[in-house]
């Protein structure tokens, strides 16, 4: 099969290139549709990476985070048209206590492999899931990151005590507020504060118990557990903070993203018995666990449906370009753009 690919060959340039696809019993052929940008898709496409990794990455096709409609199943097992959500983590082996998402073997979409900006996507059935029909296609565009979200929380649930009292996230940002809805479904008993930089966002955690500026947090205050939202420059302070307001052997799963080291008191860590957990990515289990979160709970939905920000329709290269320009400025939500190229 002959395939369009949408490739950025270097900073803001992109390019088709046409690649022949070889389709086997076990996969499907997926039209994308809807598809939604994170950060790492942007720091590709502004060039904000070492040139060492642009090198080494591009020419390659951006965005790991879509839902699309089956055109092909071999096997007869998904009808034509059927919207599933598309996996971009692909695991090339099985082991008993490594994750799926951590194995060093494991491609990923849109970093060093193909992402799904393309005219079709052929993928093994595994890295497909149907989604429910009530589901609002732009809010199901970022289910991978809603995924990584149930990811942390699965993670939290495994090392953290008995004690779930005070769930603290320290980000305000998507990843921030998509954690925090997924609290709410999965502790429900337990009091969610967030901690944020900007009062304007701190606003749509309405459904939050507490928010506090990271310049405001009362010196007594303590929380049970912590989530680390904030990546890149503000890691350090986050973790900081953290430390200094987790209770004794509390956990802290920590999830943002930082290109540069950052600096951890061990004393404190040591003297506190905190347990530091770093989480990355999502695995097919979470992605099932994701939609169940959501098909069980409409008011979890129409929360994430609030993420939605910038949207628009693209139908050539250069509104692609105009779509990433334009969600550079995007201050609030999870930018989506339909697939009609």
């Amino acid at each position: 099969m002959l395939n369009q690919v949408y490739r950025l060959v270097a900073a803001r340039q992109f390019e088709v290139q046409t690649v022949a696809e070889t389709v086997t019993a076990n996969d499907l052929v997926i039209r994308p549709r809807f598809l939604s940008i994170c950060h790492a898709d942007q720091r590709y496409f502004t060039g904000n990476r070492p040139q060492a990794i642009l090198k080494q990455k591009l020419a390659m096709a951006l965005i790991h985070e879509g839902v699309g409609e089956v055109v092909e199943d071999p096997q007869g097992d998904f009808k034509p048209g059927t919207l599933v959500t598309m996996i971009p983590n692909t695991p090339a082996e099985k082991d008993p206590i490594i994750e799926e998402n951590y194995l060093p073997t494991s491609k990923f979409r849109s970093s060093g492999y193909d992402g799904f900006m393309q005219e079709y996507v052929c993928l093994a059935r595994d890295r497909v899931l149907k989604l429910p029909e009530n589901f609002d296609p732009q809010m199901s565009a970022f289910i991978e990151m809603i995924s990584v979200g149930v990811q942390g929380l699965s993670q939290l649930e495994n090392v953290m005590d008995a004690d779930n009292k005070v769930i603290g996230i320290w980000g305000d940002g998507n990843l921030g507020y998509i954690t925090a809805v997924l609290v709410k479904q999965l502790f429900p008993t337990s009091q969610l504060i967030i901690f944020g930089r900007h009062q304007s966002k701190l606003t749509y955690f309405s459904f939050s118990d507490q928010t506090y500026l990271v310049d405001e947090i009362p010196a007594g205050l303590q929380i049970s557990q912590a989530i680390e939202c904030t990546g890149g420059r503000g890691s350090e302070q986050a973790i900081a903070q953290i430390i200094a307001h987790l209770r004794p052997m509390g956990t802290a799963i920590l999830m943002g993203v930082s290109e540069d080291p950052v600096g951890i008191d061990t004393r404190d860590v040591l003297a506190k018995g905190i347990t530091l957990r770093g989480t990355s990515r999502s695995g097919r289990q979470d992605f099932e666990k994701a939609i169940d979160i959501l098909a069980a709970s409409p008011v979890t939905r129409e929360r994430l449906q609030n993420l939605i920000g910038y949207t628009c329709q693209v139908h050539t290269i250069q509104d692609i370009i105009n779509f990433f320009e334009h969600n550079l400025t995007n201050y609030w939500g999870k930018a989506v753009m339909e697939w009609d190229v």
